[in-house]
């Protein structure tokens, strides 16, 4: 099983109620994905609520391999869905990993 962990900062000059918006829209449309993605494992998107942290929001999901991943990655659902932090993304972490 491979796991998948994205986290993003969102741009300080964006208002705190619009970053939490983008959050909420970026939650929902990952989190509707596995009805579309069959590769798909699990998949949770949460919004840091720790005001002290950098990173906004974190993506966890899991995959058989690593194709799956990049699969996913490039279907045209995710590609979509990750529009919606295109503009209001500062930076953008990833790891993946086998267990």
């Amino acid at each position: 099983m491979v796991k998948h962990i994205v986290i993003f900062k969102l741009k300080d000059s964006l208002p705190d109620e619009e970053k939490r918006a983008i959050g909420l829209r970026f939650k929902a449309a990952i989190e509707a994905l596995p009805a579309t993605i069959s590769v798909i494992r699990k998949v949770e998107v949460g919004l840091n609520m720790n005001p002290g942290e950098t990173w906004h929001v974190a993506l966890y999901s899991e995959f058989d391999t690593l194709d799956d991943v990049a699969f996913y990655a490039s279907h045209p659902d995710h590609v979509a869905a990750s529009q919606i932090l295109a503009g209001a993304k500062e930076s953008r972490a990833c790891a993946d990993y086998e267990v």
